[in-house]
């Protein structure tokens, strides 16, 4: 069922919501405090690595209008961004074409390289998924120009219409909550499962929103895409597995975790990640969440070297779980 509201997301309490915020009831941390925030940003013995100013992609996608039948074809646009193409739908994941993943256009994580797909040569856009309010996945600005281009339908968890609406009231939000299935049309479905994270758009509304992963049903296999987690104790990806195993592929987050002790509770690192693929039991993966924003201190490279070393640890193929660059594609 649709939720629809206008101020502030409000609705019955649940295990996750108690009536003003939501809360991981799984498996969660509540968001770390402005005091800690303070002392990760000054602290005089951080070693915060220093990206490049442009680190472009030799890759450039020029996706076809549609792909029919079984097929998926996955294009990585950046950061969290996918464009999903199967059954003759177009499907985006947490679009962002802006410059920088901030409130403001002046200041903020600024992108160090292009879309792999150029705004103008998306295809018809029929469905987005966005997966919480932070700002390097709610990009209202991008959601915006879908709107006026494609009037796409955008799916999201509960209360993340009140940022987009306040933004653009042609936003086509639909709000719905953990374990909610949605038909997508075409015989394609998603599901918005948990994941431990959080969310917010400023500083007074920590958690007055819902954040999800999602899980989308296809022909060739259901898709588990992860774009914002910690691991904790890897509760949530098991379970996924158990209710909706078997996975054809996982899309999972490795970027953004220096320092450990600021992000873990929110982030995954590489080696946490490769947990997760086998905890969930994904018959494949696909790394994102890296080289595209400089969230936090580590290198722009160190998540795919780590990744590269975290699989050759645990004994599995470094095929079976790669990370790809801006525009490259991947098919099932």
């Amino acid at each position: 069922m649709t939720r629809r509201h206008h101020k502030r997301y409000s609705g019955p309490p649940s295990d996750h919501f108690d009536g003003r915020r939501f809360f991981d009831h799984l498996d969660g941390m509540p968001p770390k405090s402005f005091r800690e925030v303070l002392r990760w940003q000054f602290d005089g013995n951080r070693r915060r690595a220093v990206w490049p100013t442009w680190a472009p992609s030799p890759h450039l996608d020029q996706p076809p209008p549609r792909v029919d039948g079984g097929r998926v074809r996955l294009s990585f646009v950046g950061h969290v961004s996918w464009l999903i193409q199967t059954a003759g739908l177009n499907i985006l994941v947490d679009p962002v074409w802006s410059m920088r993943a901030s409130p403001v256009s002046w200041f903020g994580p600024k992108r160090c390289n292009d879309p792999g797909i150029p705004f103008e040569a998306l295809p018809d856009i029929d469905i987005v998924l966005v997966s919480h309010g932070h700002y390097d996945h709610l990009d209202a600005a991008t959601l915006s120009r879908l709107a006026a281009r494609f009037a796409p339908r955008v799916i999201t968890p509960l209360g993340n219409d009140v940022a987009m609406r306040r933004a653009d009231r042609a936003i086509k939000a639909e709000t719905f909550d953990w374990h909610d299935r949605v038909e997508l049309g075409n015989g394609v479905a998603v599901h918005l499962v948990p994941t431990r994270h959080w969310s917010a758009r400023g500083l007074f509304d920590r958690n007055a929103a819902l954040w999800a992963s999602f899980v989308l049903e296809t022909e060739a296999g259901k898709i588990y895409i992860v774009c914002d987690s910690g691991y904790g104790e890897g509760k949530h990806f098991r379970s996924i597995g158990e209710a909706h195993g078997p996975l054809r592929l996982a899309i999972l987050p490795i970027g953004a975790y220096e320092p450990r002790w600021f992000m873990q509770d929110q982030h995954m690192d590489p080696s946490e990640a490769v947990k997760a693929l086998l905890d969930c039991g994904a018959e494949t993966a696909i790394a994102h969440h890296h080289g595209t924003f400089q969230l936090t201190d580590e290198a722009i490279d160190a998540p795919l070297i780590a990744l590269g070393e975290a699989l050759d640890e645990a004994g599995i193929p470094r095929e079976r779980f790669v990370a790809l660059m801006p525009g490259q594609v991947v098919e099932i």
